[in-house]
């Protein structure tokens, strides 16, 4: 294994490895590149990419009505499509803020007179598709089961997909007087699975960052594992902040074959760019662009050879 470094890590960030947070700011090295519009360049695109799971979805102000009767109405609207149904924990509301320091979370007791409304999954036929509702998420989930079966891609189904079962729900909230969510949070999740070549999880090959002078000094051996976690400032063209792209690599086993391999696991969250679906969308679609790009630029050409990059 090359004993690299991560000197290959570029634009204004914080870079977390293992329990610790190490911040630490990259001035503007490489910002020229952040700061072109993404849209200039056509996305780079892989014919056989390694994604795993894809999800979009929204955040907005609870729904107090939105309990698990409401949400068992909710379900005959999907039925046809979603016959299957599971209960979750819910999710615990997420916001992207700039400007304040980043503190460790802190545990805190609130006493509520209701329990908390579960998530539920409503699940098609498959388990490949899947819907994910709670008071203050709607979430919108395609996840490879076998290896059999192909990315759908975003644009060809996905977004579309999104779109329709999201306008459902807002037809069903407005029908039964159960409010109008208004996205606060948006986001877009793209979780991969990843090896090398020979099958052996050598990290420092799949991911460019990890790119350097190795170690300062011949005495640690090679690393068993690597966790990794960063994040990067989505920029507006005035140079504010609208969202952040988080990128999280750990250590994992391909349940197929046992095989350990690694997940890399890209998320684009911010605020909505405008109001309502549209707003949301606008922000899904430039997150997704943070999503995809960002993932060729972490990833090594070697790798981009193995997924058959096109473009």
């Amino acid at each position: 294994m090359n004993r690299s470094g991560a000197r290959g890590l570029s634009v204004c960030q914080s870079f977390e490895i293992m329990c610790g947070v190490l911040p630490f700011e990259h001035g503007r090295l490489h910002c020229s590149a952040i700061e072109r519009r993404v849209q200039a360049r056509p996305l780079p695109d892989f014919e056989a990419p390694p994604v795993v799971e894809v999800s979009l979805g929204v955040q907005f102000e609870p729904l107090e009505g939105l309990r698990t009767p409401q949400v068992g109405l909710l379900w005959q609207e999907f039925r046809q499509d979603f016959p299957g149904i599971e209960e979750h924990p819910p999710l615990e509301s997420v916001q992207e803020t700039f400007g304040k320091p980043r503190v460790a979370p802190q545990i805190s007791l609130e006493l509520k007179e209701l329990p908390l409304a579960p998530r539920v999954f409503f699940l098609d036929a498959e388990g490949t598709a899947l819907i994910q509702v709670q008071q203050d998420r709607f979430i919108h989930n395609w996840r490879k089961l076998d290896d059999s079966q192909v990315y759908p891609r975003y644009d060809g189904k996905l977004r579309g997909d999104f779109i329709g079962a999201y306008t459902k729900f807002e037809q069903f909230l407005e029908r039964e007087n159960l409010g109008h969510p208004e996205p606060n949070q948006c986001e877009v999740t793209y979780v991969n699975i990843v090896g090398s070549d020979s099958g052996s999880p050598d990290l420092f090959k799949i991911l460019a960052v990890l790119r350097g002078d190795g170690y300062a000094e011949e005495f640690l051996p090679d690393a068993e594992d690597v966790r990794l976690a960063l994040r990067f400032r989505i920029l507006g063209d005035d140079q504010s902040p609208l969202g952040r792209l988080h990128i999280a690599v750990e250590p994992a086993v391909r349940r197929s074959s046992g095989e350990m391999v690694y997940r890399l696991t890209l998320t684009a969250r911010g605020g909505p760019l405008g109001t309502g679906l549209d707003g949301a969308l606008r922000f899904l679609d430039l997150g997704r662009e943070w999503v995809v790009r960002g993932f060729a630029s972490i990833t090594t050409p070697k790798m981009h050879e193995l997924w058959r990059r096109r473009k």
